[in-house]
């Protein structure tokens, strides 16, 4: 049975691992946190070649007289990096450094009471951003921001900073079985 209380705190919370689902959870909380007034902000550190039904959804629910302004949504990659093991194009590790400084600004300025930082985790699994400089800012955030990360194979100092922390594991997956991705299930 799920406890509920009036004292406020902003949870760090990571979802991660090699199933599918964890933007999916993140946008699920997120619209979670518009509905119940917040303003809410989404990151995509490495989304950006596709156009994903999320990006008109936000889009929607923030042109609306009721959420006007209290949430948006940013692709700030331009899609699939490292591909095949390739060494790091100095686009995609400039638009990272750029991601990584609007996110800080943003997790510091007060301004969002959830921020989510889609595929981040991925960027320091590649080695394109440093645990260790997420951890620090993520430390000094506001006392009442939320923060999701998302990516497979969580950082052990981030996994250790959070307060939740749930793993997605793939049981049985449609692509495995040459089911291309759908259109709303996937993208």
């Amino acid at each position: 049975m799920t406890e509920f209380s009036d004292e406020r705190r902003g949870l760090i919370l990571i979802n991660t691992g090699a199933g599918k689902g964890k933007t999916t959870a993140a946008l699920g909380t997120a619209l979670r946190a518009i509905g119940n007034g917040m303003r809410v902000l989404i990151l995509q550190f490495l989304k950006g070649s596709w156009h994903y039904g999320e990006l008109d959804s936000i889009a929607a629910l923030a042109a609306s007289p009721e959420f006007k302004g209290n949430c948006a949504i940013r692709q700030l990659g331009r899609g699939f990096v490292k591909v095949g093991g390739a060494e790091t194009d100095p686009e995609d590790q400039r638009m990272v450094d750029d991601a990584w400084a609007e996110a800080s600004a943003a997790i510091l300025s007060g301004e969002w009471d959830l921020i989510v930082l889609d595929e981040i985790l991925y960027t320091i699994g590649y080695g394109m951003l440093s645990a260790e400089l997420v951890a620090d800012t993520l430390r000094r955030k506001p006392e009442l921001l939320h923060v999701i990360l998302t990516g497979r194979n969580a950082h052990p100092l981030l996994v250790e900073l959070a307060d939740t922390v749930t793993e997605m594991r793939e049981i049985r997956h449609a692509y495995t079985r040459g089911i291309l991705a759908q259109r709303g299930i996937e993208y």
